[in-house]
């Protein structure tokens, strides 16, 4: 690992902080607007919304939803820009998409899965990713989950443990290769290091591997281009970052791993203007920013011919501690380079500014 100095280097300020009277467990920015959401458990066992505002150096609270279950996830992935539906998982195995204009009722629901669902991801909406608008959620039940909203009860794809194979509580799940109509896949991370890449287009599993660990966050750099990076998070302070450009028949995906910390990692995302930056959250209440380099060439032969991909280098640009408890969710705006959001255990959400990313 090398780390990034001088006068270029980005520096990561915190902008607002809010007080939180729950737990967040997640947190997402409202696409083209300057709004974001924080997701959660309040302490009666219920779950919340809270929409806020940025104004200047201040967030204001527009408007509280409580429902009946605590709400672990979100996304707005599988939405129109017209419409913006948020897309939630919560405690008791329940997706709903929400219309945050009329919140009471859900415009979808369905009871997707036995337990607790941990992760949700979305693709086809936003103008982001071919094909049809579609939500995967996995959940501890040991079952990932493919929705489409316009049908209803049934998952249009359903990844769950062959007979006599344990379930393993998932927890993670994100979309990629949706670059065009036919072309999609689904990577899920689960408790025991299992990381198995599905394809919805042959509806097979295409890859698996395991990093020893708890996976505890994945993300492709793109979801809507050809498969070429995906970044993966442990309990233990490490992360991977596979080339999934080229696919060795035996080999698989070429990595290189980073150990960032000593605690968990618990998210990662990509800028979403520069594939090559991301950035970690972690247990101890801090932020990584790291980038990767490419190396000079992407891919080999090995000895019986066949094509292998070379793992590149990543570098930390920057990295900051914030809070005394473990910062759980992130995401970065989507519309505006280097604002970015954040929610820790310590019952609070932060929005961020990261300077000169225009420089590296």
């Amino acid at each position: 690992m090398s780390v990034v100095t001088g006068p270029e280097r980005p520096q990561v300020v915190s902008h607002v902080q809010q007080a939180l009277s729950y737990t967040v467990f997640d947190c997402k920015w409202v696409p083209r607007s300057a709004r974001l959401l924080c997701l959660g458990s309040a302490a009666r066992g219920t779950g919340l919304i809270q929409l806020y505002e940025l104004h200047g150096a201040r967030l204001e609270l527009l408007r509280e939803i409580e429902k009946p279950k605590p709400i672990k996830c979100g996304t707005f992935g599988a939405t129109s820009l017209q419409q913006r539906y948020l897309a939630t998982g919560d405690f008791d195995g329940n997706l709903n998409i929400w219309n945050l204009e009329a919140p009471e009722i859900p415009v979808y629901s369905v009871k997707g899965h036995k337990e607790i669902i941990n992760s949700i991801d979305g693709v086809g909406g936003l103008g982001i990713g071919e094909g049809a608008p579609e939500i995967v959620t996995g959940s501890r039940d040991g079952t990932v989950k493919v929705w489409d909203p316009r049908q209803n009860d049934t998952p249009v794809a359903n990844m769950e443990p062959v007979q006599g194979e344990s379930k393993r509580d998932c927890w993670t799940v994100a979309f990629g290769n949706a670059y065009n109509q036919e072309e999609r896949v689904v990577c899920a991370g689960y408790d025991n290091g299992d990381i198995k890449l599905f394809d919805l287009k042959t509806m097979s599993l295409r890859w698996e591997t395991n990093i020893k660990n708890g996976v505890c966050s994945v993300e492709f750099d793109r979801k809507d281009i050809n498969m070429n990076k995906l970044v993966a998070t442990s309990l233990e302070g490490k992360f991977h970052v596979f080339d999934v450009r080229t696919q060795h028949p035996t080999k698989g995906f070429a990595s290189v791993s980073e150990k960032a910390q000593k605690s968990t990692i618990w998210q990662v995302r990509h800028l979403p203007q520069n594939r090559d930056i991301f950035m970690t959250s972690g247990g101890s209440g801090s932020l990584h920013l790291w980038k990767y380099e490419y190396p000079a060439q992407r891919s080999k032969k090995d000895s019986e011919g066949s094509e292998m991909g070379v793992a590149g280098s990543v570098s930390l640009l920057q990295n900051v501690t914030l809070s005394t408890q473990p910062i759980s969710s992130l995401d970065w705006s989507p519309d505006k380079k280097g604002l970015c959001v954040c929610g820790a255990f310590d019952q609070t959400v932060r929005v961020l500014i990261v300077t000169k990313l225009n420089k590296i």
